[in-house]
């Protein structure tokens, strides 16, 4: 028979223990483990990233004080079965369940992405996937998939016009295609009934607007010189006459390969107005087949709203200003032409 005492000591030892079990873990579950005493710490986990790439990249950037309290309550919580990919904020001083409920709910936690003066669908992806994980080719190859542009409506001239320069909340891990999705829903969004009546008013369809923008956006730097730049070129189409923009020759000679870049033609000469290219504004009346840059809002709303006037003619200001001076007359026009010429040379800017 078990001695009074001996069972006073099981009983004693038993509760101490239990008691100790609790206590231990009481704080491996609620004591605060991630970013104890420092500021909130954002944490990156890529699609099929393990419990084990998680605790490398925690431990890795001191997240965590302990690594093996995390992991207990990672494999109690089924965790380390159920890794969730995403962007997620730890807060300071979150406790490992708290901080294991969250990752493990997948409420990853969206960023905000920016872009703007694009030239190319290249420049496009390469601004875009800079905070994302997906990477610049992988969003081109969804910008070029057939399938995708199928299914979207899209070709390959009408996906340019789809990324609206803009700031956009998304998450990290969203996929290529889905990106693309988005901005085609943003591009529709954008076109309500109120612009598309405008667009009608000037004759043109959403896209050509859009063309036009983005002529009008790389004719001038100046805002408030927008509206009346497209009141021109509005002129010149109802007019049936060339739109004659040294931006589209300039596009054209990058396009033909003529030059590598838009930066190495300075200053436009007969034989960049020579090339034979649908872009060639010189040459070919009408809008070009698509857009020369990826127009902002901006450039859009000015083409929608553009000034009703009797231009027909511009030339930038001989003060390199930005500004252009318009003219209703060719006489007058070959006059400001003239010294804006002499500008350029005075300048030694020859090519």
């Amino acid at each position: 028979m078990v001695s009074k005492n001996l069972r006073i000591f099981l009983f004693v030892g038993f509760s101490v223990f239990t008691i100790s079990m609790i206590v231990y873990f009481y704080q491996v579950f609620y004591t605060p483990n991630v970013q104890v005493g420092k500021q909130a710490a954002v944490i990156r986990i890529p699609n099929d990233a393990t419990i084990d790439n998680v605790s490398d990249t925690l431990m890795k950037y001191d997240i965590l004080s302990e690594l093996v309290p995390f992991r207990f309550v990672s494999k109690a919580l089924k965790y380390n079965e159920n890794v969730k990919p995403g962007l997620y904020v730890l807060e300071p001083d979150m406790t490992n369940i708290e901080a294991v409920r969250y990752l493990r709910s997948g409420a990853q936690t969206p960023i905000k992405i920016t872009f703007n003066n694009a030239r190319t669908l290249d420049d496009v992806a390469e601004r875009f996937t800079q905070r994302l994980e997906i990477t610049p080719d992988e969003l081109l190859d969804a910008m070029y998939d057939e399938e995708l542009k199928a299914e979207l409506g899209l070709d390959s001239l009408t996906m340019k016009v789809i990324f609206l320069p803009n700031t956009y909340e998304v998450y990290w891990t969203i996929s290529a295609k889905s990106l693309v999705k988005r901005m085609k829903k943003e591009y529709d969004k954008f076109w309500d009934d109120a612009r598309k009546k405008k667009a009608e008013a000037v004759g043109l369809t959403p896209f050509q607007v859009s063309v036009l923008a983005s002529i009008v956006e790389s004719e001038t730097i100046k805002a408030d010189e927008m509206p009346k730049v497209a009141g021109l070129y509005i002129n010149r189409l109802n007019k049936g006459w060339g739109l004659q923009s040294d931006p589209t020759v300039v596009f054209a000679a990058v396009e033909t390969g003529m030059v590598n870049d838009f930066t190495d033609v300075k200053r436009v000469l007969n034989k960049h107005l020579a090339i034979n290219s649908p872009y060639n504004t010189y040459k070919h009346t009408g809008l070009p087949p698509g857009p020369i840059r990826i127009p902002s809002t901006q450039a859009i709303n000015a083409v929608l709203n553009a000034t009703k006037h009797k231009y027909m003619y511009m030339v930038a200001e001989a003060d390199f200003s930005g500004y252009h001076h318009f003219s209703k007359t060719l006489k007058e026009h070959n006059y400001y032409a003239r010294k804006y010429q002499n500008a350029l040379n005075k300048a030694r800017v020859y090519k």
